[in-house]
């Protein structure tokens, strides 16, 4: 059992966003629930952390980015976590836990794969809430995001509508599930083709022809000024076109200095981001929690909160757009 601490408390003071947010719960976590995945060539091990009271908890699934596994992005998970919501972490084939070959005939789908497994996931809550200790009847199936992070954030928009183009079929399929009602996607990638590296273009496949015009489901893109990633020859903008190229409801929070890893959401270590830096953590914290509290119907004054600080233009943080 984990119980947040003051850093959170402190890092989200800093943010200078007045939210009314209950005080952090004790998190029961639970690694790894096995789902059995025939076809697949490893069964799906998933983490699922929860707060020890509440009711009608709503559910977030979250995809980790390319080589981490289920033990990523506890200041996310801990957080939400901690503030009402089950998150469920799956471990993808990429993960560098799983020590997929090079050579892998899985390789080029991987991005389905990932997809798969958030499918199964919610095809298997009824395993997954019995595997937590008091769950059991606690959670809100009709409250469900999707969230990720870098290539776990277009395993979340195809859920929420994106279609990839599979190398392997040239079809380019609506793989989105009416289950997942919102999401978050954390320095998600852009648009394929010319913006696209010749290295991208050629080893990362389902990168070559995204199409955003489908992803109509609300959603929250999460993107730095300064992720400046080698997959693009566009620069920082390039995290930008989920939020831009997208029809419906979208908002888009921008995080001033902020690289390819937000100030550190991907775990608690140093070694694990290039830009560390709390308050920017502590502000994805607040701004995706409140966004999540409001995109799934649970209450909308902390997002109300949220955009008339960061709408204003003035916040040293980040800035704040909706559409």
């Amino acid at each position: 059992m984990n119980t947040p601490g003051s850093r959170s408390t402190a890092e989200a003071t800093a943010t200078g966003i007045p939210l009314a947010a209950p005080a952090p719960a004790p998190v029961v976590s639970v690694k790894p629930v096995v789902l059995r995945a025939p076809g697949r060539g490893e069964d799906l091990r998933v983490r699922v952390s929860a707060p020890v009271t509440g009711d009608d908890l709503p559910l977030v699934l979250l995809s980790h980015g390319f080589g981490s596994s289920l033990d990523g992005y506890g200041p996310l998970a801990d957080h939400w976590a901690a503030h009402g919501f089950v998150v469920v972490q799956p471990t993808h084939l990429d993960s560098r836990t799983v020590g997929l070959p090079a050579d892998d005939p899985r390789g080029p789908r991987v991005w389905r794969h990932r997809v798969e497994d958030m499918k199964r996931v919610l095809d298997h809550l009824d395993v997954l809430e019995a595997a937590v200790p008091g769950l059991a009847g606690r959670t809100d199936r009709s409250r469900i995001a999707a969230a990720g992070h870098s290539f776990g954030g277009q395993t979340a928009g195809v859920l929420l509508g994106l279609r990839v183009l599979d190398p392997v079929t040239g079809e380019a399929e609506d793989l989105s599930d009416p289950r997942v009602g919102a999401g978050v996607l954390l320095a998600t990638a852009g648009a394929g083709g010319d913006a696209l590296t010749p290295y991208a273009a050629e080893h990362l496949p389902w990168l070559r022809e995204p199409d955003f015009s489908h992803m109509t489901a609300p959603a929250l893109v999460v993107a730095g000024d300064r992720d400046d990633l080698p997959l693009t020859v566009r620069g920082a903008d390039w995290t930008i076109d989920p939020y831009t190229l997208s029809p419906g409801e979208k908002s888009l929070l921008t995080l001033f200095g902020a690289e390819h890893f937000l100030g550190g959401v991907s775990g608690y270590e140093v070694a694990e981001t290039t830009d560390e830096n709390p308050a920017h953590v502590a502000l994805v914290q607040q701004t995706t929690w409140a966004y999540l509290r409001h995109a799934l119907g649970v209450e909308s004054a902390s997002w109300t909160a949220v955009r008339r600080v960061l709408s204003e233009g003035a916040h040293p943080l980040g800035g704040l757009r909706s559409k």
